[in-house]
């Protein structure tokens, strides 16, 4: 096909993980491969993209840019199609992709397939697999009409690859940078938690902790695994923790290598957001809960007689 361009997502100069993964995916289904990057001061992070696919890195350095502005991205990544014509975008599903995807999609008159979890290239039109009906189904969705293709790729899907390679660095100049909406301060929280939209393991409770200081529990297993906490709806309504630790239908969906579900019943919603894990680990007291329907392990047990034991065994490993 005429190729792919891929938008990478950065944090303070440092690559996202799932941009990586969403790179890697557009080297394996070969051809050229280029990335968009934006930022201010990203130099030494847009240098070392070749080694992850890219024969081309296209650069939006600017200070107004410095901090995600919608439609200052969108307009570094439409430029950078107007230089690279590609046949396909690839953005990672990250929350800065899915808001910056179908924007992007807008500009460019197209439409734009979300939270794609399978590839398959059909001469110039991709064939993309994605969960729908909260994960009970999946659905192919045709690309064919488009050009370019707009898909967003889950994270935690497809692997991040290193290759031997040293792309080219093209600055992206002449750009207006219309920005009407202007991001005065980003406030993270403290401790610099893991999101666990990219977490390779997720350990979350729900419910059945009983109490927000139980979280700590959670947390100190999360640790010990090199994980990300995540929560139930119903412990973030309850105000035992924030939002951006929810999983499920309303809150993050998540694919990590390892999920580890203490005190959640396993509601639909839930499910919806964490079924696609590789591993499942459920620790409930009720044998009946629904979360043993989708859990590889299942430990029927009080949580705060499991959970100490193992932090215990994983920390003496």
């Amino acid at each position: 096909m005429a190729g792919i361009l891929v938008f990478v997502e950065q944090r303070g100069g440092e690559i996202r993980k799932a941009s990586l993964q969403a790179l890697s995916e557009a080297k394996r289904q070969g051809g050229d491969v280029s990335a968009v990057i934006a930022g201010s001061g990203i130099g030494d992070a847009a240098s070392g993209l070749g080694a992850w696919g890219a024969d081309k890195i296209y650069v939006a350095d600017d200070a107004n840019l410095d901090l995600y502005s919608a439609e200052g991205y969108a307009e570094a990544v439409v430029k950078a199609v107007e230089q690279a014509q590609p046949g396909a975008i690839f953005f990672a599903g990250t929350a800065m992709g899915r808001d910056l995807a179908p924007r992007v999609a807008a500009r460019l008159g197209v439409g734009a397939i979300p939270d794609a979890v399978g590839l398959t290239l059909d001469g110039e039109t991709f064939k993309v697999r994605r969960p729908v009906y909260s994960g009970k189904a999946f659905a192919t969705a045709d690309t064919s009409g488009n050009s370019p293709q707009v898909i967003s790729l889950r994270p935690n899907v497809f692997a991040a690859e290193e290759s031997a390679g040293a792309g080219e660095v093209v600055p992206l100049d002449g750009l207006a940078l219309s920005i009407r909406a202007i991001v005065k301060e980003l406030v993270e929280t403290a401790g610099g938690e893991l999101d666990v939209a990219e977490a390779d393991v997720i350990v979350s409770g729900g419910r059945g902790i009983k109490d927000p200081e139980n979280f700590a529990l959670i947390k100190e297993l999360a640790d010990a695994l090199g994980g990300a906490v995540g929560a139930s709806r119903a412990a973030v309504d309850a105000g035992w923790i924030e939002h951006s630790h929810q999983v499920g239908q309303t809150g993050k969906v998540v694919s990590p290598s390892l999920y580890i579900a203490a005190g959640i019943s396993g509601a639909i919603q839930h499910l919806a957001g964490m079924s696609s894990s590789k591993v499942i680990v459920a620790i409930n007291k009720d044998p009946d809960a629904p979360i043993f329907k989708v859990a590889d392990y299942g430990v029927v047990g009080d949580l705060f007689e499991v959970i100490p034991p193992m932090v215990e065994a994983i920390k003496a490993l």
